[in-house]
């Protein structure tokens, strides 16, 4: 007689957690002012204000937005605020950076928002493989809040995963 095949994953107590799951729904912009600085390298205020009041925003409608400037040029500090001045209103969430870096803000904004008392005393293994970008950051904020309630976390998938932590 055949053994019964047993899924001793399935009936392990592990907890999977994957940030994919928790992947902020939205469109993102990478917003690049390069071409509203004087030859691609000077901010000039009283142009660069100009630009600002007669740029169309409205396509940053419900978007998460980066603020870069691809260019070589010093921009100074306001000059990102200003812009902020005129997304705040409609867009989502805004960001000086590259767009890894608002997905590294986004992540960091759905983690501090999540339940952890839920895996409390549990072993939880983290997926690493996602089909959407998942910053490296997010896994170290994750890890950060799962370290502090969970019995143990490991990296990967059930058949072949990675010890990183376990509470004594």
């Amino acid at each position: 007689m055949a053994e019964e095949i047993v899924n001793r994953v399935a009936q392990s107590k592990l907890v999977t957690f994957n940030l994919e799951d928790h992947y902020p729904a939205g469109e993102r912009k990478l917003l690049d002012i390069k071409d509203w600085l004087y030859e691609g390298i000077i901010l000039r205020e009283k142009e660069f204000r100009t630009t600002l009041e007669e740029y169309d925003w409205s396509q940053y409608q419900d978007c998460y937005v980066a603020l870069t400037c691809s260019s070589d040029a010093i921009v100074p500090g306001w000059a990102f605020m200003l812009i902020t001045t005129k997304l705040q209103p409609i867009a989502k969430r805004i960001v000086q950076g590259s767009m890894e870096d608002l997905e590294t803000a986004l992540y960091y904004d759905v983690i501090n928002t999540l339940d952890f008392s839920l895996y409390q005393d549990k072993l939880i293994i983290v997926k690493g493989c996602s089909k959407r970008p998942v910053p490296p950051n997010a896994y170290i904020f994750l890890t950060q809040k799962l370290q502090k309630v969970a019995k143990s976390i490991m990296y990967g998938e059930a058949c072949s995963s990675v010890p990183l932590f376990k509470r004594k």
